[in-house]
């Protein structure tokens, strides 16, 4: 449940950019939003210029309380004051609309690209498989053609050759907007200085869960990353990938090069925390050689 989370939270962020005129947000989008670490103030502004759709019971109140949600941004709520303007509904509904069909197929794209993640289950469930990945599956598969990396300031294309050496791959799922990811990600770029030089075998990739290219962009230069990052544009139609991420950030998931999962910020629904995913790349490092990789928990 927690991947299909994940992917719908990645995918309903990338569309608030895309959208020239962003469909109104739920209470759900709301929830979601302030959970993940928007303030309740960004959230009002947010609301404000798109829009509430729906109404707010007992219980959608209590859910959003818990979530975060200021007195004050309660009160204009129930007000009324955010509601979609009579003018605006038929625009709406045709957005929805279309929203659904999208909705409809990238559903079918997951099912098509699933492959990956159900052979990970596969492997969970009843042990190592017989035979190692097909040659062109794997990481690096799902992402040939869309990385980039930061240089001086500026987005350039990542090789995929480059890519493609590596065995042991952190997929970093982060945004700027994100407070904790913003506290994590400088020692992130230490500990990747740090070990990456000792361990070619090693990469880090970000996945983008910022709302815009701009902000993502803007992200790698603050915090100048020196991993590569799948390209914006590619995030939203990439559930193969998105599907490891957990139902928050930030989360870094180490899996292998076939795309099996090493190590994990989340264990089920539990946050372990991304610093746990570096305690046990320490360990590993310090009883594995370069190239080596650790058996599949």
């Amino acid at each position: 449940m927690r991947v299909l989370l994940a992917t719908t939270t990645i995918i309903a962020f990338a569309a608030f950019a895309v959208n020239a005129n962003p469909a109104p947000l739920s209470v759900k989008d709301l929830s979601l939003m302030l959970r993940s670490g928007f303030t309740a103030n960004a959230v009002e502004r947010e609301v404000a210029t798109r829009h509430f759709l729906g109404t707010l019971d007992a219980a959608a109140e209590k859910n959003l309380v818990q979530a975060g949600a200021s007195p004050a941004l309660i009160a204009k709520l129930k007000s009324g004051a955010f509601a979609v303007p009579t003018s605006e509904v038929p625009r709406v509904q045709a957005e929805l609309k279309a929203k659904e069909q999208r909705r409809a197929t990238e559903q079918e794209e997951s099912r098509k690209f699933n492959t990956l993640y159900q052979a990970q289950l596969a492997q969970k469930r009843n042990g190592p498989p017989a035979s190692v990945a097909a040659p062109g599956s794997g990481i690096a598969a799902l992402v040939k053609g869309n990385l980039v990396t930061s240089e001086n300031g500026t987005l350039r294309p990542y090789l995929d050759a480059e890519f493609e050496k590596k065995k042991l791959i952190g997929l970093y799922f982060s945004a700027h907007w994100c407070g904790p990811c913003r506290k994590f990600t400088p020692s992130l770029v230490d500990y990747y200085k740090k070990n990456a030089p000792a361990h070619p075998e090693f990469e880090i990739l970000f996945v983008s869960n910022d709302k815009t290219a701009a902000a993502m962009e803007g992200y790698m230069r603050e915090v100048q990353m020196p991993w590569p990052a799948l390209s914006f544009d590619k995030v939203a139609g990439n559930p193969a990938l998105t599907n490891y991420a957990g139902s928050g950030i930030p989360c870094l998931v180490v899996v292998d090069e076939t795309g099996k999962v090493v190590f994990d910020t989340y264990s089920g629904k539990e946050f372990r925390g991304p610093e746990a995913v570096l305690a046990d790349l320490d360990r590993h490092f310090a009883t594995k050689g370069p190239g080596q990789v650790a058996q599949v928990r």
